[in-house]
């Protein structure tokens, strides 16, 4: 397969908006509710838990699916890369999706974590244990987005051999996620970062 081909399929997988869609399902465009943000948290705040599951899940799964099916089909002597390469892309069509005309999407925080669940399923682990243990103590997902941003890194150093493309990656995409919430952590500083399960305008999201 050309891995340019690749990069375009991956890129089309990440830009489906489930968050979008599962609102629509229930006739709520999550755009103008909670927070405003297309992600996992946003829909769990609005629509449910059952319904911020699905979201979770669909957006994990069209960044674990890119590297993990279309990696190993590229035509090129470092599939490897590749395979980053079209999770780097999964990534990018979530926070920016096309079929949003590049609007709307969420922070890349579950996308993410599937790209890493294909490539680096261990430290992917601990990460999302680290998150789920943040968000049960304090009921901050935003908080849990940030530690699992910071621990992943640490992991693919520890379990992949030091500095390598994917430790690198895994870095350049952590800073990336902490970027996109910078907001919550401006929230989280002065005290008014709503916790998971409290509906307001304006929140956390993944």
């Amino acid at each position: 397969m050309n891995p340019f081909l690749g990069l375009l399929i991956s890129y089309l997988a990440g830009s489906i908006p489930f968050a979008f869609l599962a609102g629509k399902a229930k006739g709520v465009d999550l755009r103008k509710h909670g927070s405003g943000n297309l992600g996992a948290t946003n829909a769990i705040r609005v629509l449910g838990p059952r319904m911020g599951a699905f979201v979770y899940l669909g957006d994990m799964l069209k960044g674990m699916l890119p590297p993990l099916l279309l990696g190993p089909r590229v035509n090129s002597p470092h599939p490897e890369l590749w395979a980053i390469a079209f999770g780097c892309a999964a990534i990018i069509g979530h926070v920016r999706p096309i079929f949003l005309m590049g609007r709307g999407g969420g922070k890349g925080v579950a996308t993410a974590g599937g790209v890493f669940f294909g490539l680096a399923p261990i430290p992917a682990l601990i990460a999302l244990a680290g998150f789920v243990i943040t968000v049960a103590a304090t009921r901050f997902a935003s908080l849990g987005s940030l530690v699992a941003a910071i621990l992943l890194p640490m992991m693919i150093f520890f379990f992949h051999g030091g500095v390598t493309p994917l430790f690198v990656i895994s870095c350049a995409i952590g800073l990336f996620v902490i970027w996109m919430h910078r907001s919550n952590i401006s929230r989280l500083r002065k005290g008014t970062e709503p916790k998971l399960g409290a509906m307001k305008s304006e929140g956390s999201s993944t």
